[in-house]
């Protein structure tokens, strides 16, 4: 599967641009801030229905526009090709379709064109708190799962409506245990499928992550990825009963799969403190690389890979072996950013690999029409 064609209509700083691709390694080289991240973000959304970096979609109408839209034309195999279109108007819902085909629910098109993105956001993983390493890990068993998709949705209606009622019958000065029994059930039997699954996930996904960081690195360091939840090694009746104090006194739910996280480990140390940016770098792109691979095994076809400024950082021994590897069969169509032309040329000139250089000029995203 590979994109063909990409054509953008008041999307960011693009009023009007068309781009066709070559199936394997695509670069987009300028200055910064001439819009080439946003031509990946474009890419993103034909793949999750949203922007990678913002979640206000109305945030992404060029400036003096009224909408705007995304269609991109893909190839798969020998099959006939099929037209993905995003659509935004201010004030109205987002439009998303297939083949010229509105989906009824967006969750319905998540993992029909898998896609991984590299970011220097991706340190965030590393730097922020456990909300956004859970919220990674649910997205990507989301995309091939949506039993657990659903399970994570119900889920988090009952821990919304279990805090409701923990705030409401602090402000009455009251409280009903069968009615916060109702919730316990549900977030019992649904933590306990959602936990499962998390550790069958990280099962398989630990040992990619670790190939790719020996792989990045010529095998001089160690890493490791620790699933922490509240639920490991105990029962999950217990633990919500002993809880229920500490959560009446908070006026929200303590315990629960809410609150799981994930140990990140260099050398057997938290990466977030010992961690050079290189070092960081090299894990977190470790991480998008087994991300990848997991989705190959899989769909059994390979998803696209976005590289947003995965140079920077990174030193010569690092940028050899990621780029020897995303020249590997096991990568598809690759779509790479960087400032410098230059670095581009020479890096694929010499492999002799199959590449486009698209040479994004500066465009205002206030210039008038």
């Amino acid at each position: 599967m590979y994109l063909q064609k990409l054509m953008l209509a008041g999307f960011k700083n693009y009023r009007q641009a068309e781009f066709v691709f070559s199936e394997k390694i695509n670069c987009f080289v300028g200055n910064n801030g001439v819009g080439k991240t946003n031509l990946l973000d474009a890419i993103y959304y034909l793949s999750f229905c949203k922007s990678f970096f913002s979640s206000l979609d109305i945030q992404n109408i060029r400036h003096g526009e009224e909408f705007f839209a995304i269609h991109g034309a893909y190839i798969r195999n020998d099959a006939p090709g099929d037209l993905v279109q995003c659509i935004q108007k201010k004030n109205q819902r987002k439009r998303f379709l297939i083949n010229k085909k509105e989906y009824d629910r967006l969750a319905d098109h998540i993992g029909n064109f898998p896609l991984v993105m590299i970011s220097p956001y991706d340190r965030d993983l590393i730097n922020d708190g456990s909300e956004l390493r859970r919220r990674y890990i649910d997205s990507v068993i989301s995309q091939f799962d949506k039993f657990y998709l659903d399970a994570l949705i119900q889920y988090n209606k009952a821990l919304v409506q279990r805090n409701a009622l923990l705030k409401s019958f602090a402000e009455r000065h009251y409280f009903d245990d069968a009615s916060i029994e109702i919730w316990d059930e549900q977030m019992i039997r649904l933590g306990q499928e959602i936990f499962q699954k998390r550790s069958q996930f990280l099962e398989q996904f630990i040992p990619l992550f670790q190939y790719y960081f020996r792989y990045l690195t010529n095998g001089s360091e160690k890493v490791d990825i620790r699933y922490l939840s509240q639920f490991s090694d105990c029962n999950y009746r217990e633990t919500f009963k002993a809880a229920l104090s500490k959560d009446r006194a908070a006026q929200y739910c303590t315990t629960g799969i809410h609150k799981d996280d994930l140990d990140l480990l260099l050398d057997g140390f938290a990466v977030k403190r010992y961690g050079s940016q290189g070092q960081q770098k090299s894990f977190v792109i470790a991480i998008k690389l087994a991300q990848f691979e997991y989705t190959r095994n899989i769909k059994d076809f390979k998803p696209v890979l976005l590289l947003d400024d995965v140079f920077d950082k990174l030193d010569d021994l690092r940028v050899a072996q990621l780029i020897k590897l995303v020249n590997e069969n096991s990568f598809g169509q690759v779509f790479i950013t960087d400032t410098s032309e230059e670095r581009i040329k020479s890096i694929f000139d010499n492999m002799g690999v199959e590449h486009k250089i698209f040479n994004i000029p500066i465009i205002s995203r206030f210039d008038p029409k």
